[in-house]
């Protein structure tokens, strides 16, 4: 079959576009693959999209500034503890007992920086029992489809490179007592990596060298993958975004949905969370305000790209005047996700470059080659690139304690160390509001190794009726390490 007339004229043909578009070269070693490689490059081939990958290598400059530095402003966002909370999370509470929510988490990478072999996923994070991350997600949509009485479908985009293997850990984890047919696994797209004067790279004599298309492709993925189509029939309006390596994350806030849906400042579209910079070198990207003849729009600058005159600038107050440090937490409506993927050919969001390096086939010999310096140009987009197409968005300050403590590095800032100090002081803070008596140090952190599972309690509301009930204990040992 594979030497039918049908597929010599459908090779003929890819043959035929590739070298319109100057990258012919690929077929360099076609004659040289087994009849079943050839097929799955053609099959590979036929996915490029060459005219669309012509433009984004010659529209964007691998020096861009993403933003004007000379036309942003900190961004407003919405305080802690504001006065009108109950009446944005009633609104929120409405919308998840209505079954307008869903939640999803970008779950493509590897543990590797962690020294763990497969899905990030699939690391044990908490304090003390060790539970992988996906079941810390999984418990906290579990508990919130009993509290609210609904069910909460969850959408996962993994990677091609875990896939196989986070679709194995679900199955074996028995779906972590959500319904198979109400978590929606999908892979993240890839995009071909290019030299710098725009030729594909050969990653294998039948392959295409490829990398992720970034966190921003999470949408292009959700589109394609039939995800959104199933939010529709399932009547979702609102989807809740957040990354794998945060344990604290709150898969679905109520008072969140609800500032989202009916602050005045929000067009619904999509709303994101920050916390205060720790410092001015701290890794994480930062909210501005960019103006636009248009009207001003919300901006993330990566921190990469904030010159130190801007990270370090104080208001009048002493305060960092680019405070609002993204923690990628979103809501997006899925019709507006439906808008910025809507045309198959040209993605709603810009495109960045980078300059990396990527082992690939030699061109002429056939060898493989692993650059020692930077060789290849990776196109990737960014979910918060999605708040300037936005009409207005939201920013919520939320705390760091309640809400921040990625596993990111083996040792340090944002290692399992850092985040389970993290995890347990917020145990204790929610158990010292409710009349528990936590050991603390003389420097004031928490003395115990504290584990709330979100079955137990998604809040401090919650864990007040489980220690009215007999659940909590009243009073917790120094050095204690206790699960409630």
């Amino acid at each position: 079959m594979l030497h039918s007339a049908d597929f010599a004229n459908r090779a003929a043909e890819l043959r035929s576009r590739f070298e319109s578009a100057g990258q012919g070269h690929v077929f360099r070693f076609y004659e040289e693959l087994l009849p079943e490689q050839q097929a799955r490059f053609l099959d590979q081939l036929d996915g490029i999209e060459l005219t669309e990958l012509a433009r984004m290598h010659g529209e964007l400059s691998a020096k861009e500034s993403p933003i004007d530095l000379a036309a942003i402003a900190p961004v407003p966002y919405v305080p802690l503890n504001r006065a009108d909370g109950a009446r944005y999370r009633a609104i929120g509470d409405d919308l998840i007992r209505a079954t307008k929510v869903a939640a999803f988490v970008v779950a493509g990478g590897q543990g590797t920086r962690l020294g763990w072999r497969g899905p990030k996923g699939t690391y044990p994070a908490t304090v003390v029992t060790g539970k992988p991350l996906f079941r810390v997600f999984a418990e906290q949509i579990l508990a919130a489809s009993r509290k609210y009485g609904v069910t909460i479908p969850w959408y996962v985009m993994t990677s091609p490179l875990n896939d196989a293997d986070t679709r194995a850990f679900f199955r074996d984890n028995n779906w972590f007592g959500l319904e198979e047919r109400d978590v929606f696994l999908f892979p993240q797209g890839t995009l071909p990596s290019l030299t710098n004067d725009g030729k594909l790279l050969l990653e294998e004599r039948d392959l295409v060298a490829v990398n992720p298309d970034g966190h921003g492709g999470a949408l292009r993925a959700l589109k394609s993958s039939g995800a959104v189509e199933d939010m529709l029939a399932r009547g979702i309006t609102q989807l809740s975004y957040f990354q794998v390596d945060n344990p604290l994350v709150q898969v679905i806030d109520p008072l969140f949905l609800g500032l989202h849906a009916a602050d005045p400042g929000s067009s619904g579209e999509m709303s994101s969370k920050m916390v205060p910079k720790r410092s001015p070198d701290e890794k994480v990207g930062v909210f501005c305000r960019e103006r636009r003849p248009s009207g001003a729009r919300t901006r993330v600058l990566e921190y990469s790209d904030l010159p130190a005159e801007i990270a370090q600038a104080k208001d009048a107050n002493g305060q960092l005047r680019y405070i609002a440090g993204s923690i990628a937490i979103h809501i997006l409506s899925v019709a507006f996700i439906d808008r910025l993927t809507a045309d198959t050919h040209r993605f709603g969001l810009p495109f960045h470059r980078a300059f990396k390096k990527v082992p690939c086939i030699d061109p002429d010999s056939g060898a493989k080659t692993d650059p020692q310096q930077p060789n290849a140009v990776k196109f990737e987009a960014f979910i918060f690139d999605a708040l300037a197409e936005c009409r207005s968005s939201l920013v919520v300050e939320t705390s760091r304690v309640e809400e921040f403590a990625p596993i990111k590095n083996a040792t340090g800032d944002d290692s399992p160390a850092s985040s389970h100090q993290l995890q347990s002081e917020r145990a204790a803070q929610w158990l010292a509001s409710i009349g528990v008596s936590v050991p603390r140090t003389n420097g004031g952190a928490c003395n115990a190794r504290i584990e709330i599972s979100p079955l137990t309690a998604l809040d401090v509301i919650d864990l007040k009726k489980a220690h009215a009930a007999g659940q909590v204990p009243t009073e917790i040992a120094p050095g204690a390490e206790i699960v409630v």
